[in-house]
């Protein structure tokens, strides 16, 4: 009986050690994968903050914009209603 289990104890160790290195090689590439998608969810928010700060400033410029042709409009509307001299 011990014989018997001498001889499987090798190739129990061998499975065994196969199944640790590649639960290990898991372990590692997971936690690769999950550094790799913290970085890029970071980006994102990045992102998103930095077209956040462009739709503000647009919005900004339109209403610089609406407001600086209300008053050419009503300057022109006062030019052609004034008498020509």
């Amino acid at each position: 009986m011990i014989e018997h289990l001498l001889q499987w104890m090798p190739l129990a160790a061998a499975v065994g050690f196969i199944l640790g290195e590649a639960y290990s090689d898991l372990r590692r590439h997971r936690k690769r994968y999950q550094d790799a998608t913290d970085q890029l969810c970071e980006t994102l928010r990045e992102a998103e903050t930095f077209t956040d700060s462009i739709h503000r400033a647009l919005k900004q410029q339109r209403g610089v914009i609406n407001d600086i042709h209300k008053r050419v409009v009503a300057l022109a509307e006062a030019l052609e209603r004034s008498p020509s001299k």
